[in-house]
């Protein structure tokens, strides 16, 4: 009995040892998972989505050649006008179309991600990370909304001893110091608070404006009592920053004290040396439960006058040679300062991808979409940007991945170096549209090419061996026959890099990190240095390394340069939303931020930068490289888009046209176009999940940038770049205390942006009633040709409806602008009505023109 009994105890302990292991062996086997996959969108929607496009390039091509074909005799110029333009929407259209044909989504496996990295009970293995908020004038960026970031970063959730946020401050704004200093006490209190519960978002003033039912999922007894607290600390917290700004509204004579005494080093904002302050992290800052918090670094770059300093760009540059110093994350992710963590596991989510040990050796940056806070339920000017980022970057993300958009993107410290990839064979073959038109290339070059890459990765990694410790470097190292090498070796990183042996060696250390034994004091010294303004000066500093220099859009060309490289990026959409802003949602302030983008793009078409005729050395993939051309040559597109939306006032104006008498043969390939038109537009929104609504703002704001900001942006950019004349479009408030939701919505600030789009409005409203007063004067045979003229200036019309909106602000407080134009437009009206005479029959008219004077 006994016997038996140990044998089934043995046996028993077989069985459970046999499970543990299994578990364990599972475990191993998801670990080895790739932590992210592709989802191919389904080929019921793909398939008719491409034959549409397919059909519609060829009734394209027939409608271009009838159009050319048939002229009209009367009215030449306003014929010719029209085909030119017609030309380049077709060139626009398939420079914007083309790169979405391979679109794709993707999954992250965050599960998988933590029994590879960061196992419980165990060290974490996930990689150290930089996160760089970018900020300049207080007075325009609200302290309160930078420190809501900076909150989220510090309380997102990722090992603390792999996270560090730096600020920079290219301001040198004192108030942007001490609201800073304010955040790192408060973090203390609000990081463990969101730890303990969970809570999305992390940013206090967007968690306690949600409304939603807080106390879901929540099961901890204290929470409502602990909420209510920290809900009063950041209120107590929001009146000291508002005190702070309060104060900094007007700079005394004497320029700005802290608060030991001393005059703040940073009040002429463009003369005044280099300033870092560590507020958290290893120099001892801990939270109210004794817990280490993330580190905090302020920064601001030395300026002085006569050197150039590159506005954003140097100031990004600044920041990865400080946090190379300092803290050497292997990965930087950059947002703007009104852009906070809503996703406490963004950076987990990004990870899947760079940590992954094939995708990560070749991918740049991993691009989030934008998303938004504050805007209107209606979008009125498409400040969403739906249709760019749920549909051109998914398309992009099937060729060679998204563009760079300058916020929510964590970078390869590498890929911003300046290396190149570490690429395979097959990423090496040519793409499918070069294979299709040159044939496939010989083996025997493709062993050529991987052998070059060989060659330039053993390199490189040779190179790492005498950098890596600088002590090594005085007692010679291997791989060098002389010190007469190794000197030569150490000018050119210097030439490349600039003149700091400790920021050489951090660009080495693949994996991050900086060695143990290094001095704090000594860092921060080297620190200082690196931000020095002069620092930059003969060095590859943002012509091949860093944020790219030349445009006021640096966003697009930092990417660009990457992707000529070789290196691919990843477009990862979480379901819960990695990161939220804020937009301007008036008018003006909508159309200006447009005019910048637009301005940049054209600085970088006219640079030895463009796409057009750059980096054909590289292995930019074909629809890669029009997608890029898209992104630059769209504001051209303002000039013929201007000329068409006048062409219906005119031929309306003129009683001309810009078609002849068309036959039921040509006029079918008119309805066949504006159907392909209309089926791209729906399958896109079948595969994208893009609401009908958001096509149509995007559809109305492309005529409404395209007349205004797009236009000014090309002149601008002709100017600034060709004559040196720099000049700036300057907005004036002239309406709006108002209060409520979207109360800025109806704020109205005039600029001559709004002029182009105004004028086009009212020209088409003129056009509309001398047309129909013609028509009326004519018969009924004039209504006819009226039709076809009317369509083109109603949709003109209806394009520019929220343009119209927004110059009409609120009902009740109509603008002093727009009763002049009012004016305007009545007086046009009625002296048209008094040569018209509409109700004045004809005979009555002879009668009175054959009526004798007193020589009759």
């Amino acid at each position: 009995m006994v016997q038996v009994n140990n044998r089934y105890s043995e046996g028993k302990g077989d069985i459970e040892g046999t499970g543990s292991n299994g578990e364990e062996l599972q475990m191993a086997d998801d670990a080895r998972q790739p932590m992210s996959r592709v989802v191919p969108i389904s080929s019921t929607h793909l398939t008719p989505y491409r034959v549409v496009i397919v059909l519609r390039l060829i009734i394209l091509g027939f409608f271009l050649q009838y159009r050319c074909t048939h002229p009209v005799k009367d009215a030449y110029p306003l014929w010719l006008t029209s085909v030119i333009c017609e030309v380049w929407f077709a060139l626009s259209w398939l420079l914007d179309q083309f790169p979405k044909w391979y679109p794709v989504n993707r999954e992250t496996y965050l599960d998988r991600l933590a029994l590879r990295y960061d196992r419980e009970g165990e060290p974490s293995q996930l990689a150290p990370v930089d996160i760089f908020v970018s900020t300049v004038d207080p007075m325009k960026e609200p302290p309160l909304i930078t420190a809501n970031t900076v909150l989220s970063i510090l309380s997102v959730d990722y090992p603390v001893d792999k996270v560090s946020c730096y600020v920079s401050d290219d301001g040198s704004a004192m108030l942007t110091f001490e609201a800073l200093s304010e955040t790192a006490e408060f973090a203390r209190k609000w990081v463990p608070f969101c730890k303990k519960h969970s809570i999305e978002p992390r940013a206090p003033e967007f968690y306690f404006a949600q409304k939603i039912d807080y106390l879901k999922d929540k099961i901890q007894p204290s929470f409502v009592k602990e909420r209510r607290a920290m809900k009063r600390e950041y209120e107590e917290f929001k009146v000291r920053i508002n005190a702070l700004v309060a104060k900094a509204q007007k700079m005394p004579e004497e320029g700005w004290t802290m608060q030991d005494g001393t005059a703040w080093p940073g009040n002429n904002p463009r003369d005044h040396p280099g300033m870092i302050q560590v507020f958290l992290g290893h120099s001892g800052g801990l939270d109210t439960d004794g817990n280490e918090l993330p580190r905090l670094v302020y920064v601001s770059r030395e300026k002085r006058p006569g050197f150039q300093h590159h506005k954003k760009a140097g100031a990004m540059n600044a920041l990865i040679r400080v946090s190379a110093v300092l803290t050497n994350g292997a990965y930087l992710l950059n947002v703007d300062c009104d852009h906070y963590f809503n996703n406490s596991k963004a950076l987990k989510e990004a990870m899947c991808f760079m940590m992954d040990p094939v995708l990560g050796k070749k991918t740049c940056y991993v691009q989030f979409p934008q998303r938004f806070d504050g805007i209107d339920w209606h979008d009125r000017y498409a400040n969403r940007n739906i249709v760019f980022f749920d549909i051109n970057l998914k398309g992009l993300d099937g060729i060679q991945g998204p563009v760079y958009v300058g916020t929510g993107c964590c970078f390869n410290r590498q890929a911003l170096y300046g290396y190149d990839p570490v690429l395979t064979e097959e990423d090496l073959q040519p793409n499918i549209i070069v294979k299709s038109c040159c044939g496939s290339r010989k083996k025997g070059r493709h062993a050529d090419k991987k052998y070059i890459d060989k060659k330039r990765a053993a390199k490189r990694t040779e190179s790492t061996i005498p950098i890596f410790n600088m002590e090594d470097i005085e007692e010679g190292v291997e791989g060098y026959e002389d010190e007469k090498s190794l000197f030569l070796s150490q000018k050119r990183l210097e030439k490349r890099f600039g003149q700091s042996p400790v920021f050489i060696a951090a660009t080495f250390m693949e994996q991050g990190g900086i060695p143990p034994s290094t001095n704090s004091a000594t860092l921060l010294k080297e620190a200082i240095h690196v931000i020095s303004c002069g620092y930059e000066d003969k060095t590859e500093w943002g012509k091949e390394i860093g944020w790219i220099y030349g445009s006021v859009t640096e966003d697009i060309l930092t990417g660009f340069k990457m992707h000529a490289r070789g290196w691919i990026s990843i477009y990862c959409m979480p379901p819960r939303p990695a990161f939220k802003g804020s937009a301007p949602i008036n008018l003006s302030d909508r159309l200006n931020q447009v005019l910048r983008w637009a301005l940049g793009s054209v600085e970088i078409l006219l640079s030895r930068h463009c796409p057009i005729w750059y980096g054909y050395n590289g292995r930019l993939k074909l629809l890669e490289r029009l997608a890029y051309i898209n992104t630059i040559v769209y504001p051209i597109t303002s000039i013929p888009l201007l000329a068409y939306c006048i062409l219906p006032a005119i031929c309306l104006l003129t009683n001309k046209f810009i078609i002849p008498e068309i036959s039921n043969f040509a006029s079918m390939w008119f309805i066949l176009l504006f159907v392909s038109i209309f089926a791209t537009g729906i399958l896109e929104m079948r595969w994208s999940g893009v609401s009908v609504e958001d096509w149509w703002r995007n559809e109305q704001f492309w005529v409404i940038g395209g007349t205004s900001a797009h236009l000014f942006a090309v002149f601008q950019g002709l100017l600034k770049v060709l004559a040196g004349i720099d000049t700036n479009f300057t907005v004036t408030s002239k309406a709006s205390d108002e209060d409520g939701d979207f109360a800025e919505l109806y704020v109205f600030k005039w600029t001559s942006l709004l002029i182009p789009p105004t004028t086009v409005l009212i020209v088409n409203l003129v056009g509309i009633v001398a047309g129909v007063s013609y028509a009326i004067n004519s018969g009924y045979q004039s209504w006819g040709p009226l039709f076809g003229k009317l369509f083109f200036a109603i949709w003109v019309i209806v394009h520019l409806y929220p343009f119209l909106k927004g110059l009409l602000g609120r009902q009740n407080r109509t603008p002093t602008i727009v009763i002049v134009w009012s004016i305007l437009l009545a007086s046009i009206f009625s002296l048209l009505w008094v040569r018209i005479d509409p109700f004045t029959s004809a005979a009555t008219k002879r009668a009175a023109q054959g009526q004798c004077g007193v020589n009759c």
